[in-house]
């Protein structure tokens, strides 16, 4: 699943060409990834225009100028893509949702397993969806302190902490095994026992590898890519996730994988305790 770093990269490459842009018709091609009939989301977008294309944990937001905006969630395969000119549609593979702009270019939604949902909000149901979700791992309240107080409240392993979308928007497990493998901490560690020299280590860690990723426009291991359907080169630069049976870049102890909440856990048995 498309993670923050491969969000914000879709987000980044979309601010500059639709800053603007007027929707002047909408498709649904496959009406299952609206939480609404394709009518509805339909009429909710005609001739509307972008005023703001930003981020919240994995959803990219359209705003738009009545104040709703257009939230996209990717799923675990969704891909945004726009048309470099007007009248040329980008490639697409899986097309779920065509949206043809005033001057000419089209953004289209691309979805292969179509886990990812689209929705057209009002201020008022964004601000509640917002109120759900944790902070923003990039951004000053996002401290050493609140990080550690909170790990304290929980006795989950503290990789499944850590992918709790209420507790830290936008990590995914990618990034929550590299910063767990960074700071030395094994991924089943109980949240509550983990210590505040350990936690400021984490926190570091995880904006860390964050911002290394957006650097590299993100993590490619099957279908992200960004709008310009280029693959993200950050996945040579994992040090754990995926690495199962390659030696530690530390010890050289080989690298173990465990599963557990249905999810894969990759850690070096020596380094992290």
């Amino acid at each position: 699943m498309p993670e923050l770093p491969e969000v914000e990269t879709i987000v980044r490459g979309l601010k500059k060409p639709l800053a603007g842009a007027s929707f002047a018709r909408t498709r649904v091609l496959k009406p299952d990834v609206l939480r609404v009939s394709p009518r509805r989301f339909r009429e909710a977008l005609k001739g509307r225009r972008v005023h703001r294309v930003s981020r919240r944990a994995k959803n990219i937001l359209l705003e738009l100028d009545d104040e709703r905006r257009l939230v996209v969630n990717l799923g675990m395969t969704g891909r945004l893509l726009l048309s470099p000119d007007p009248g040329t549609p980008p490639h697409t593979t899986h097309p779920a949702v065509s949206f043809d702009l005033a001057d000419g270019r089209t953004l289209v939604y691309d979805d292969v397993r179509r886990f990812g949902v689209l929705e057209v909000l009002d201020p008022g149901s964004w601000a509640a969806r917002d109120r759900r979700l944790g902070p923003e791992p990039l951004l000053e309240d996002f401290t050493t302190q609140r990080l550690w107080k909170d790990l304290r409240r929980s006795r989950s392993p503290v990789r499944s902490w850590l992918l709790d979308q209420r507790r830290i928007a936008g990590v995914g497990n990618i990034y929550a095994i590299e910063a767990l493998y960074r700071a030395g901490i094994r991924p089943s560690r109980r949240a509550r026992s983990i210590s505040k020299k350990e936690a400021d280590r984490l926190h570091r860690e995880i904006r860390t590898v964050l911002r290394e990723a957006i650097e590299h426009r993100g993590t490619t291991l099957r279908n992200y890519r960004d709008v310009d359907g280029a693959p993200g080169g950050n996945a040579p630069r994992l040090l754990a996730y995926g690495r199962e049976g390659e030696p530690c870049s530390r010890c050289g102890e080989v690298i173990k994988r465990v599963v557990f909440a249905n999810r894969s856990a990759f850690y070096c048995r020596r380094c992290q305790s």
